[in-house]
């Protein structure tokens, strides 16, 4: 979701912040700090944030944005939690941003408060699964997501028609309902001149949502969950047989297939990915407007979410407290993040309504309610398998893997930077160059 700059910032190691045993200064009551800080690693909730919430007269809004990639995001936060004890009143993090593979290294630990004793109590219309992923170990909701993040396969119409012979979703879900039949039309498209997908890594987080086990056990062993090694197979075959290309998940190389002249019939991804990663699309010149649609795919799954969680020692809670309210239960603003921004929101209600509601059509999508899709796909999302340590798992194995399919290394070698980069970036995880 985030195309980010390489190189890391220079601090201590990435999971330092857990188990660190300081406790942060409590929030005081009183008058509020005249200045709220929040961390992010990208201007997407910073945009809907300026758009939609009234900040208090008196009171500053201070960004700290640190693209993610390879664990600059956490470094730079750890950081900033770690010194909130000493940090000036308006110098303090009031409030941060975090995502789905790395949240529960923040909620399990004291840098984070609970949300509910600041005066966010009304979860009726957000998520379950939002509210779990939120929360400590003892059901403590640290935090709240603005997003539902239910992933679909986005297709291309018009490269559809041509394939299939349909751009009808029912009928492209029909035909794309498995992997079997996912691997077969991919050759089906190599034949009419295609790519099946933009990317070798186009279907990995359709795999790994899937996983039936963490990526570390409880003896912090690393584990290649069968779902992993099925998306090496389909990305060493796809390559292979020239149904994708070795093009990064946010490279330029794979951008380019969004546009006219793309070739790619398959991509996936939830509602802020056609939305906020899909650019080339939007182009006036070269876009594709309305030449896409949205199905299930072969396999249910979500991707991602930004959570706003509250950090302990905050000189802003009542302002924390409010922003927060607002993004899940405000339900004009929830609106306008569908009808304006082509959000799925924490707000089953609104999203229930925009579902039913017959005049409500994405130009972006040729007309369909993508909204009613997303509807019925957030009711498989479930949050379990989730560690600590995901974003560098994720990141890493396809950063390394890629050297294989591209023929640089050896797959033993391939697996064997990934475990080597582990070792350096998380130390004490028992990989197999380690045990």
């Amino acid at each position: 979701m985030k195309k980010a700059m390489k190189g890391v910032l220079a601090a201590a190691t990435c999971l330092s912040i857990i188990g660190c045993g300081s406790k942060t200064t409590e929030t005081k009551s009183g008058e509020e700090g005249k200045v709220f800080n929040i961390y992010a690693w990208n201007e997407e909730f910073k945009g809907f944030f300026e758009k939609y919430y009234k900040v208090p007269e008196g009171v500053e809004v201070k960004w700290t944005i640190v693209p993610s990639d390879n664990g600059a995001y956490q470094e730079a936060l750890d950081a900033a939690l770690t010194n909130q004890a000493n940090a000036k009143d308006d110098e303090k993090v009031d409030m941060f941003l975090a995502e789905a593979d790395y949240i529960l290294k923040y909620t399990n630990a004291d840098v984070t408060q609970d949300i509910k004793a600041l005066g966010v109590t009304d979860f009726s219309n957000t998520y379950q699964y939002t509210v779990e992923a939120a929360s400590d170990s003892n059901g403590t909701v640290k935090g709240v997501s603005f997003q539902c993040c239910p992933s679909a396969l986005i297709y291309r119409r018009s490269i559809a028609k041509d394939v299939l012979g349909t751009d009808d979703p029912a009928q492209v879900q029909e035909a794309l309902n498995s992997w079997e039949k996912f691997d077969a039309v991919a050759q089906q498209a190599k034949d009419k001149g295609y790519l099946m997908t933009p990317s070798y890594a186009e279907t990995y987080r359709v795999f790994s949502n899937n996983v039936s086990s963490p990526w570390v056990d409880a003896d912090k062993n690393l584990q290649m969950d069968p779902q992993i090694t099925a998306w090496m197979d389909q990305a060493e075959n796809y390559v292979k047989n020239e149904y994708t290309l070795t093009e990064g998940i946010w490279d330029a190389g794979k951008n380019e297939q969004m546009g006219k002249d793309g070739k790619a019939m398959c991509f996936f991804g939830p509602a802020w990915y056609f939305n906020f990663c899909m650019g080339p699309a939007h182009d006036e010149k070269t876009g594709t407007i309305g030449d896409w649609a949205i199905c299930e795919g072969p396999q249910a799954h979500f991707w991602g979410g930004t959570w706003l969680l509250a950090p302990t020692g905050t000189d802003n809670p009542t302002m924390l407290a409010d922003v927060m309210n607002t993004f899940i239960n405000d339900e004009e603003v929830c609106k306008n993040l569908i009808v304006n921004e082509a959000q799925f929101t924490n707000n089953q209600k609104v999203n229930n309504e925009v579902a039913a509601d017959a005049n409500y059509k994405s130009d972006f999508l040729g007309g369909q309610n993508d909204v009613a899709i997303f509807a019925e796909l957030a009711k498989n999302i479930k949050f379990q398998n989730v560690t600590i340590y995901d974003q560098y798992m994720n990141e890493g194995l396809q950063t390394n893997y890629v050297e294989f399919l591209k023929g640089t290394v050896s797959k033993e070698k391939a697996l064997d930077n990934f475990y080597k980069y582990i070792n350096e970036k998380i130390p004490g995880i028992k990989t197999p160059e380690s045990k």
